[in-house]
């Protein structure tokens, strides 16, 4: 019997569908956790570990486009489950690798898995909720990214330290597996169904895509607040370890918890800020996100360079603002397009997000820390790329449309 995406059966898509992105971050950000073991196992440089995060990305955004297009135009459940499946085969297939060259090409192939998924899922849940409650469905769509990690962090924590740094990738395959035969049974909702805001050139075809201001600024946003996310989440496990000296084991479950924590709770609270907001203030989800992206460059900065004791709290504050941005941002992308376009133009957002976000960033911090032998110095740049993120959404809340206008 198909899982039917309406009123009560709209709620428990978005379960499922957030189910599957849980298992899609849990297998990804297993692997940040046991990279000091494969490094020793190995014999790698920082800017090797590096590339093979960034070898996850450039599958994931040189076939997002590809999906988008699909998705535009065949049911997307099917693509989505496919995806699902495909990441999750190359999950288990890690724990039978022993050469960095063909972990290099596994993570290849998880970044393609993955990309149908992220690409496809956002259009699908827009055609299930309004634009009132877009901001609070894809938050907790979302809420899989820091819970995934956070999980992803402890499992391989835990594991490397007890069974080696490949047991973990057998507990991670099966879950992701499952779920995605079940998101093949979801009936597909009409294109557009839910969408109020008008239909002109710019939101509905590709060629008006290109003047977008709301759209632009909010991918650009976003893809600096990924940079940052992307090159942290790699490398604060690892600093943990070298620069501060915390056990392998403990980095993971502490930083896991953290990551957790905030990310459910920020994740939440910006979606529903958003959604509170939007109606008297059409801006509200980039000013929200603008706001805490500034606000979190000095909490960052005080975890690499301040006191040891400040480490964990100074953390904290510093991600919970990063997660506070998740659905905000997300639902500025999706309002700014029409159903028409949507799938296409979320697979070029992914495209951007992660070509100017987390490919470039855990490379470019490796390299700057074994050009520097600091790692605290290989993370500028992600503080940086927090601070412009802010601008860059200041200047992109004078673009966004309002969901007042009806056709």
């Amino acid at each position: 019997m198909n899982v039917e995406p309406r009123l009560g059966g709209s709620r428990a898509a978005l379960a499922l569908l957030m189910g599957l992105n849980l298992f899609n971050y849990i297998d990804r950000y297993i692997l940040p956790a046991v990279l000091p073991a494969i490094q020793r196992e190995f014999h790698v440089k920082d800017s090797e570990l590096g590339f093979l995060t960034t070898t996850f990305f450039i599958g994931y955004i040189l076939t997002a486009p590809l999906f988008g297009w699909l998705a535009d135009r065949y049911p997307r459940k099917i693509i989505m489950a496919a995806g699902g499946l495909l990441w999750s085969a190359a999950t288990l297939l890690t724990a039978f690798t022993y050469d960095f060259r063909a972990l290099v090409i596994r993570h290849v192939v998880v970044g393609i898995g993955e990309a149908s998924f992220a690409t496809i899922a956002p259009a699908f849940l827009a055609d299930l909720f309004s634009e009132e409650q877009r901001g609070r469905a894809l938050a907790f769509f979302n809420i899989a990214l820091p819970f995934g990690a956070a999980a992803g962090y402890a499992l391989g924590g835990i594991l490397v330290v007890r069974y080696g740094w490949r047991a973990p990738f057998y507990l991670g395959a099966a879950p992701g597996a499952l779920l995605a035969l079940a998101v093949a049974r979801l009936r597909e909702p009409p294109r557009g169904r839910r969408d109020r805001l008008q239909a002109t050139e710019e939101r509905a075809t590709l060629r008006g895509l290109m003047g977008n201001a709301a759209f632009w600024t909010a991918v650009l946003g976003m893809a600096m607040l990924t940079f940052a996310e992307g090159g942290l989440s790699q490398w604060m496990p690892v600093f943990l370890n070298r620069v501060r000296g915390v056990p392998l084991d403990r980095a993971g479950i502490v930083f896991g918890a953290i990551t957790g924590f905030n990310g459910i709770v920020a994740t939440l609270l910006g979606g529903w800020l958003a959604d509170r907001m939007l109606r008297k203030a059409p801006a509200a989800n980039y000013w929200i996100s603008a706001a805490a992206m500034l606000l979190g460059v000095g909490p960052m900065a005080v975890a690499l360079w301040g006191p040891a004791s400040a480490t964990f709290p100074a953390i904290f504050a510093g991600e919970f603002m990063l997660f506070l941005n998740t659905g905000p941002l997300n639902a500025a992308i999706v309002n700014s397009v029409s159903a028409s376009i949507r799938a296409r133009a979320l697979a070029i957002s992914i495209f951007l997000l992660h070509l100017l976000g987390d490919v470039p960033s855990p490379q470019l911090i490796g390299f700057i820390s074994d050009k520097t032998h600091s790692l605290q110095k290989g993370f500028m740049p992600a503080l940086a790329a927090t601070a412009l993120s802010g601008i860059i959404l200041l200047y992109g809340a004078r673009f966004a449309p309002d969901i007042n206008t009806r056709p």
